[in-house]
């Protein structure tokens, strides 16, 4: 399920089109439809008859799920509200219609997922995996508690005052920060202070011990607020996090596709901040604070009274609890090339050979291009790459097949969205080895994924 995602397939209906007087009734809100497809997997966390933690997956997923709507298509509506665009959708309705509708209901589906965590957690409670809050934090727990935020957290936190020498700080995609009204205990003097926590920390924290006990992070730093600031005590506090513009815009007259990616993936890290998500219980003068600093103008704020970040609970999911799991899948490696010795080659000149995944293992495949870059006889391979970041193995076999003499081609897709700066990385470690690296075109999406074998074999050439 984490591997679907419409906006993977549906780029070239993303254009706002003129539409006939009358014909709106005949299409959907594209947007209105997505926000219905992601309430349809948060259902899934609902579904008792899934394992607890697969339950736990699906709400993480349809959390991942909505901060990339918002990343990009909810982005895309705003630049046109922003810019004046009024012309309308295929249903009729212009960008500002469609941002009030979604922004409706990402907050109804926000409430519902905060609702699935309430009752999960309580579930997993029942099967022995606890999210501890402050309050049941004590004896052993605090001392070891104490001890890992003494030597894991405090010397990676860096708070920043907040005051007229010292401005807020960026706060990068899916940032996650706390801010602290402070008071010195000597002469009573207020300070603002802003920790941003940083992504290297993991956001829960789990207890050793046999019972799984976790803390998130954001807990442990509100608790320990006295090492953090000594001398001060804490008057307010509240947790915000950010969304930005995430989407990368072609532009047809791109004289360097490459080029153009590398400084798009740059202003990607600095885009607009699009939702603003506080604590709803933030004091009302820091709210106004970080409103008027995050672009609340502009931005779509939502407040929730529970766990910021859905998709972070995905980190709970790896807990050792088999039980709670679905049973493990072992995909099966395909009998013929087993009988040929491991010969692939061998194997599909007996017959072709069709290899279903995931239900045969995707290792064959990985098998054919080491077998083709060792081969003497091959002399050439052509690949296309789309989202190539978990497919090290590939990328090492087509780099040993050029380093041993081969014509390899590889054509990159650029616009795998969230996968193009590693897809850069993919392709030039190619060109480095020797690959030929095509780039896809400006206004086609290279999704297809091929793999060609030149080989000799007799007195003539196969593919």
């Amino acid at each position: 399920m984490d591997d679907f995602n419409p906006e993977h397939i549906t780029d070239d209906f993303s254009r706002e089109i003129e539409t006939e007087p009358g014909s709106e009734d005949r299409y959907f809100n594209r947007e209105l439809s997505w926000l219905k497809f992601n309430e349809r997997v948060l259902e899934e966390a609902r579904n008792t008859a899934h394992p607890l933690l697969e339950r736990l997956r699906f709400l993480s997923i349809s959390g991942n799920n909505l901060d990339e709507f918002f990343m990009v298509r909810v982005a895309g509506l705003k630049g046109q509200q922003l810019q004046g665009v009024e012309m309308r959708s295929a249903d009729g309705m212009t960008p500002s219609q469609q941002l009030a509708a979604i922004t409706d209901c990402a907050d109804a589906l926000m409430e519902q997922q905060q609702r699935v965590w309430a009752e999960l957690k309580e579930a997993l409670a029942e099967a022995e995996i606890f999210v501890l809050g402050n309050d049941e934090i004590d004896g052993e727990t605090a001392d070891w508690l104490a001890d890992y935020f003494a030597s894991h957290i405090l010397p990676v936190l860096t708070p920043q005052a907040l005051d007229p020498a010292h401005p807020f700080p960026f706060i990068p995609n899916k940032g996650f920060s706390l801010v602290f009204d402070l008071t010195r205990k000597s002469d009573g003097e207020s300070i603002r202070e802003l920790v941003m926590v940083p992504s290297t920390l993991p956001r829960f924290v789990r207890i050793p011990g046999d019972t799984a006990c976790y803390v998130a992070v954001e807990t442990v730093i509100r608790r320990y607020t006295g090492q953090l600031f000594p001398g001060y005590e804490v008057a307010g506090q509240g947790a915000f996090r950010i969304i930005r513009d995430s989407d990368i815009e072609i532009e047809e007259e791109a004289e360097d596709l490459v080029r153009y990616f590398r400084s798009a993936i740059k202003r990607r890290r600095r885009g607009r901040v699009i939702r603003l998500k506080l604590e709803s219980d933030i004091p009302d003068e820091m709210e106004e604070v970080i409103r008027s600093q995050m672009g609340g103008d502009e931005a779509i704020v939502a407040e929730s009274s529970g766990f910021l970040g859905i998709a972070d609970l995905e980190q709970l999911v790896e807990e050792d609890r088999p039980d709670l799991k679905f049973p493990p899948f072992s995909p099966r490696f395909p009998e013929r090339i087993r009988e040929h010795g491991g010969d692939c080659f061998a194997a599909i000149k007996a017959k072709d050979i069709v290899v279903h995944h995931p239900y045969e293992s995707f290792d064959v495949v990985v098998a054919l291009l080491k077998q083709a870059a060792d081969d003497p006889d091959v002399v050439a391979i052509k690949q296309t790459l789309y989202r190539a970041g978990k497919q090290s193995a590939v990328i090492r076999a087509l780099i040993d097949a050029a380093e041993a003499g081969k014509s390899v081609t590889a054509v990159v897709e650029l616009k795998a969205r969230f996968d193009e700066e590693q897809n850069l990385l993919w392709a030039n470690a190619l060109e480095r080895a020797g690959v030929q690296v095509v780039y896809g075109f400006i206004d086609w999406k290279t999704h297809a994924k091929v793999t060609l074998v030149v080989r000799r074999e007799e007195d003539r050439h196969r593919t």
